[in-house]
């Protein structure tokens, strides 16, 4: 989970001299940045340097991040007149430099590790489109999607076809798996979600079927493992709010798992951060299907060494394992 970042030396170099945008519009540098901690860390696939936002401004809403504050967009969403202002584009037009870096990417790692691509799901794109940034409550978000239903399903409409054929996309240019990141989706109720967020989503993974393997990816969902289950996704991501056996009941045998370590164990001591890693691969139990993996990003202020020891740590505790 967000492999590179400020944690890596290397990362803070680049961003001295280039912003974040800067380099996921330069595929030179986001393929750089992308094969960081391949170099360093023993990760058994690489993640797509890119942001999830980077569509919303080829679809009218331009936005720039704020040092301190993070992504703010410049005219948000404030009524339904505003959804239909939207435009459309394709993606390997407006967004061709992150697919020339799949290109590049591929060409560097030569098979060594699988690509990992990704987009945003419709009800995250839609909230950050529509508080212009991050959100504690969502008020804003929750008041276009009850006061305005009509509206709110007009606007996920148009980001889950977006998003569709921007992963599409990516699967073209040689990503060897997609995620699809609803990073702030456990902000809704089970009912909610199933009313304001599950088609669109559900939308999105039909439409660009089963030539890759699919990740859907989501926090604070313990209580809707089953909806976002059945909204799509080979592989259905954990945070560390639930144990991994419970979740894993709950998405179904026919569906693989990743995540589960909260990422602020990295801040910790070892023994801490070993004590858990055993508990989720004892509770797994050497069944096939599990991914392990942090249950969010890696933080900042994380030592690049300890990510170096999780992921010797799990290779040789798995071995061990048989």
């Amino acid at each position: 989970m967000r492999q590179a970042g400020r944690y890596m030396a290397e990362y803070r170099a680049l961003r001295e001299r280039h912003s974040l945008l800067d380099i996921c519009r330069t595929p030179e540098l986001a393929t750089e940045v992308t094969l960081q901690p391949v170099r360093r860390i023993e990760v058994d696939a690489a993640i797509l340097f890119s942001d999830l936002l980077l569509p919303l401004e080829p679809m009218g809403l331009p936005f720039d991040f704020i040092k301190g504050e993070g992504p703010q967009l410049e005219r948000p969403i404030t009524s339904p007149s505003d959804i239909d202002r939207l435009k459309t584009f394709e993606p390997q037009v407006a967004l061709s430099p992150v697919l020339e870096a799949i290109g590049m990417i591929q060409r560097e790692l030569q098979g060594r590790v699988p690509l990992i691509g990704f987009a945003g799901a419709p009800f995250t794109l839609a909230s950050y489109a529509i508080e212009g940034g991050h959100s504690a409550s969502f008020a804003r978000t929750k008041a276009l999607m009850y006061g305005h239903p009509d509206a709110w399903h007009r606007l996920c409409e148009r980001l889950a076809t977006m998003a569709a054929a921007y992963l599409t996309a990516q699967i073209d240019a040689g990503v060897d798996a997609v995620q699809l990141f609803d990073s702030w989706v456990g902000m809704l109720s089970p009912a909610d979600y199933r009313e304001f967020a599950l088609p669109h989503t559900r939308g999105i993974f039909e439409r660009i079927g089963r030539r890759v393997p699919t990740i859907h990816f989501g926090t604070g969902t313990a209580a809707m493992l089953g909806e976002l289950t059945e909204a799509g996704g080979d592989v259905i991501g954990v945070d560390w709010r639930i144990p991994i056996d419970v979740a894993w009941e709950r998405i179904g045998d026919d569906r693989a798992v990743q995540g589960n370590l909260d990422p602020t164990l990295l801040l910790g001591p070892m023994p801490r951060m070993f004590g858990q890693t055993d508990a989720i691969l004892d509770a797994v139990a050497g069944r096939p299907g599990h991914i392990f993996n942090l249950g969010h990003g890696i933080l900042p202020s994380t030592p690049v060494e300890h990510v170096q020891m999780l992921a010797q740590y799990v290779h040789s505790a798995s071995r061990r394992r048989g």
